[in-house]
């Protein structure tokens, strides 16, 4: 609450600064900003309070942004904002302020305005030297189905050239129908409410030899979920592979994880069923690193 809403409401300055001070119940956040509590503020409180304090035009990014989307990424550094270029402002601790002539319009959550999602993600990209962390966060509005990589493209040609280099060859070489398409699948899990599997498996047999793959595997039941089939796409299991091991095999396409994902989650909770009730099947996984680890 700012000290003019405090005003309005009867509560002087004076009286402001008292309940401000050292053992008072109220906290003060920024300048004329002030928390109706003496506890430790909450993300949520400190970006109200920024958005007090900085003005309606500023606009969250970064990971607040992407949280916002409903993107899980860990947000506690500093708080993001873009200022319009015409304004001058002096920040504190805990907020960063980026100057901007593309001043994105803003998406309403909750009543605070944060950037659209490939801003966001490209706003934090652009400050990172790794490429691997790079490639980590361009990842994130993919996996999550926010916006797909054309719309990252567009983004970044028309944001500042200067420090994108490595952003850009990182974008250039990113595959995003992997990424989207584990995403959905995991979104598909969450409904299905059914214990995590490995992801990205390879199933082979006592010896060590190759069957096939899983997209996703319950090891504990020998359960195989893939979700890249399609017309003219061999998923590497055959029928009679399937007989001899006794794997409990579930298959769909992307497009049903678009399109039916209730359907999908309760084809996956019944064949867990089964696959619960038949003994496990002799083999083995090799796990590898899944396609967007880093939602």
């Amino acid at each position: 609450m700012n000290l003019e809403q405090l005003r309005r409401a009867g509560v002087s300055d004076r009286r402001t600064r008292r309940l401000c001070g050292p053992g008072g119940p109220w906290r003060r956040l920024h300048p004329g900003v002030v928390l109706l509590r003496n506890t430790a503020p909450t993300r949520q409180h400190l970006l109200h309070a920024a958005i007090v304090r900085y003005g309606s035009k500023v606009v969250i990014s970064g990971a607040d942004a992407l949280r916002a989307h409903g993107v899980k990424c860990p947000a506690a550094g500093e708080i993001e904002l873009l200022v319009p270029d015409y304004c001058r402002v002096a920040t504190k601790a805990g907020i960063h302020a980026t100057r901007t002539s593309r001043l994105p319009d803003p998406v309403l959550v909750d009543g605070l305005p944060f950037a659209p999602p490939a801003r966001a993600a490209l706003d934090l990209a652009r400050a990172e030297p790794d490429p691997a962390r790079i490639r980590q966060l361009l990842t994130l509005p993919l996996y999550w189905g926010l916006c797909d990589r054309q719309q990252l493209l567009a983004e970044l040609e028309a944001g500042p050239q200067r420090g994108s280099s490595a952003v850009r060859k990182v974008l250039r070489r990113l595959d995003e129908g992997p990424i989207r398409a584990h995403g959905l699948a995991a979104r598909v899990l969450d409904t299905a409410l059914l214990p995590p599997p490995n992801w990205d498996v390879t199933i082979c047999d006592r010896r060590g030899r190759r069957i096939g793959e899983a997209d996703a595997w319950w090891d504990e039941i020998g359960l195989a979920w893939q979700y890249h089939c399609g017309p003219g796409i061999n998923s590497g299991f055959t029928h009679l592979a399937l007989a001899a091991t006794g794997i409990i095999l579930v298959r769909c396409t992307v497009r049903q994880l678009r399109q039916v994902p209730r359907d999908v989650a309760k084809e996956l909770v019944q064949a867990y069923g089964e696959a619960s009730r038949t003994p496990r099947p002799r083999v083995r996984a090799l796990t590898t690193p899944p396609i967007g680890d880093a939602a």
